[in-house]
């Protein structure tokens, strides 16, 4: 049986807390051991990095660094393979997903941050002094030191990379604690950090749980600068409590209850073919995906026939095989949570128009499996349309005018993401502006400039991290003054 150990100032290195299994979704196997790290060994980490922030990587320069991330995702696109195996049998995505989407965006990260820390500018300014001489202001970016990353299992390299890159490219060094779900890809990463020649102690990966474990060490240490989260809310609370002590900084994605809207002159083509993505795709697992549907009412037979018949049509089987459409859960626990809410959808009265259940698939009956699920019929109160799932499914609601699908779309504690679907410009305009979210999209969904700034309001997170906004939280700004 495999074992996967915690990578520490450059060396694989045994946890001394507890030991658990890694299952492969698909078939409820286990794939592999992970050797969980105790309090010590995330001391030992964190001093790892903090010593590393002394050596050679502290000295040198932004060229430098730039050389080395662009070697790092070469070194990912070299173990192409690897990785892909590692994340499909971690995450049980089909390979269709996982080839086109994480691996390659997850070597990417480092290619997109390197170009942001070379080509970034700082401010300056001239100033008037009573002698006439003047002064002059300028600032400089320095790293904040050692960053706690803590991960999420959906998308577990790209999610991983999307911090840890800007992280290193700013200069700072980073202890990752990947999810218990999804702990190989973290690990595999150290072994490239390695063959690229990144200093010991720069890129460290601690294994574990969070509360009373691995997340909460490593969140409360004292010797963590700063604390950087994806995940669910509860989670995201106690790591911003944490970080209270201190007065560290945070960036916090956490959870969503996303809504769509769809008017009666929207595109039914371009629509639908989003809306099956942004339902279904990563079998629901996407925080930026759609639970919460809102059509008009002329259009809204079309709109739940259609996205019905799409939600039949994904096939299910052997994740490494191209023919397979829709993954599994990630676990046994989480389809439980998730048929939780299929049951509580029946009680509530929704009239199911595809899914609801637990499909057959031919050889791989022990995993994870959950059909695509689309509902009508239930009120704004129910919990199925009120509290996050994580799966895929949505509810469809129809509405009349513009004043009430806002209304509705603004009624939820989160406030992640949206999509908007209209051949109207004016209105697309209008009411993307009139919704309480971090990002908007108009008649599209997922489609990410890595530019522009990412992140939640309410209950969704705090912080924006992509482009200069990530080097805003990876750095500290000084200001210097010199007199003339």
């Amino acid at each position: 049986m495999k074992t996967i150990a915690n990578f520490i100032d450059g060396r694989s290195v045994a946890g001394h807390g507890e030991k658990f299994e890694n299952r492969y979704p698909a078939t409820d196997e286990v794939v592999s051991v992970i050797s969980g790290a105790s309090r010590e060994d995330v001391d030992a980490a964190v001093n790892a990095a903090r010593a590393a922030l002394q050596g050679p990587w502290g000295k040198m320069s932004v060229a430098e660094r730039v050389v080395i991330l662009r070697k790092l995702a070469d070194g990912i696109q070299a173990r192409f393979d690897e990785f892909l195996d590692a994340e499909i049998r971690d995450t049980g995505k089909p390979v269709s997903i996982a080839s086109h989407i994480d691996i390659p965006r997850g070597a990417a990260n480092f290619n997109i941050f390197a170009d942001q820390i070379a080509t970034t500018g700082t401010e300056a300014f001239e100033m008037s002094t009573p002698d006439g001489a003047g002064a002059l202001n300028y600032v400089v970016r320095a790293p904040r030191g050692v960053i706690g990353v803590i991960c999420p299992w959906n998308l577990p390299l790209l999610l991983m990379t999307w911090k840890v890159a800007p992280a290193l490219a700013c200069g700072n060094t980073v202890v990752v604690k990947p999810s218990e779900e999804t702990p190989s890809t973290a690990t595999l990463l150290g072994e490239v950090m390695n063959a690229v020649g990144i200093p010991n102690g720069v890129y460290n990966v601690v294994h574990g749980f969070g509360a009373g474990s691995t997340g909460e060490f490593l969140s409360n240490h004292p010797g963590v600068d700063a604390l950087t989260f994806t995940g669910e809310t509860t989670t995201g609370e106690a790591i911003m409590t944490a970080a209270a002590r201190g007065v560290r900084p945070v960036s916090l994605e956490l959870g969503g209850k996303n809504p769509a809207i769809v008017f009666d002159d929207a595109d039914m083509e371009q629509t639908l073919e989003g809306l099956g993505r942004s339902c279904f795709a990563n079998t629901g697992q996407v925080c930026l995906g759609t639970e919460r549907l809102y059509v008009q009412r002329s259009v809204f037979d079309e709109v739940v026939e259609r996205l019905g018949q799409k939600a039949k049509e994904y096939r299910f089987g052997d994740p490494f095989s191209a023919s397979t459409t829709m993954g599994p859960l990630i676990s046994a626990k989480h389809r439980s949570k998730v048929l939780s809410y299929y049951n509580q959808a029946r009680e509530d009265g929704a009239t199911v128009i595809a899914g609801g259940d637990v499909p057959a698939v031919a050889d791989h009956d022990n995993g994870y499996w959950i059909e695509p699920t689309v509902w009508t019929g239930l009120t704004e109160d129910s919990s199925v349309i009120r509290e996050e799932i994580f799966g895929p499914c949505t509810h469809v609601t129809p509405f009349d005018s513009e004043e009430e699908v806002l209304a509705m779309a603004n009624d939820s504690p989160y406030g992640l993401a949206t999509s908007v679907w209209t051949t109207n410009l004016s209105r697309a305009h209008r009411v993307s502006r009139q919704i309480d979210v971090g990002i908007c999209w108009v008649n599209s969904w997922f489609l990410r400039d890595l530019r522009t700034p990412f992140g939640g309001s309410k209950r969704s997170g705090i912080g924006r991290e992509g482009g200069i906004h990530s080097l805003e939280f990876y750095t500290e700004q000084r200001n210097v003054c010199v007199k003339l």
